[in-house]
């Protein structure tokens, strides 16, 4: 099992940067694949970027249509840490955001096992 607790949500205007940090703790952080999601109210929940498991030599990432070219996932992993860093922000990137952790890399919400408390994201034009 592995704990994630989101950080680094807060304001910003269109056209900044944010960078959000998700950070592991669990003796099987590295074995798990590790998604961030985004959610509005009355909305579903988006997958934005997920990462591959560390021992998936190939680093493998994937990136719904609306973030990319914008947005970059990356893991530290001596810092157990992966960060979902955010360029070019929208008013529509505002959000509650949540990293979760499976087995394999996805970003369909349902796959997840284990999900952070969220932070919040919110972009002003």
């Amino acid at each position: 099992e592995v704990q994630l607790v989101e950080s680094g949500g807060g304001l910003a205007q269109a056209g900044g940067s944010l960078r959000l940090s998700c950070t592991a703790s669990g003796r099987t952080y590295g074995d798990y694949a590790i998604g961030w999601f985004r959610q509005v109210p009355g909305k579903e929940r988006e997958g934005v970027a997920c990462i591959s498991t560390v021992t998936d030599s190939d680093g493998q990432t994937y990136y719904s249509d609306s973030v990319k070219g914008r947005f970059t996932i990356s893991r530290d992993n001596a810092k157990k840490t992966v960060y979902l860093q955010m360029n070019s922000l929208k008013p529509e990137d505002t959000a509650v955001y949540y990293c979760a952790g499976n087995y394999a890399p996805s970003v369909v919400a349902g796959e997840y096992n284990f999900w952070g408390q969220g932070t919040q994201v919110t972009v002003s034009s």
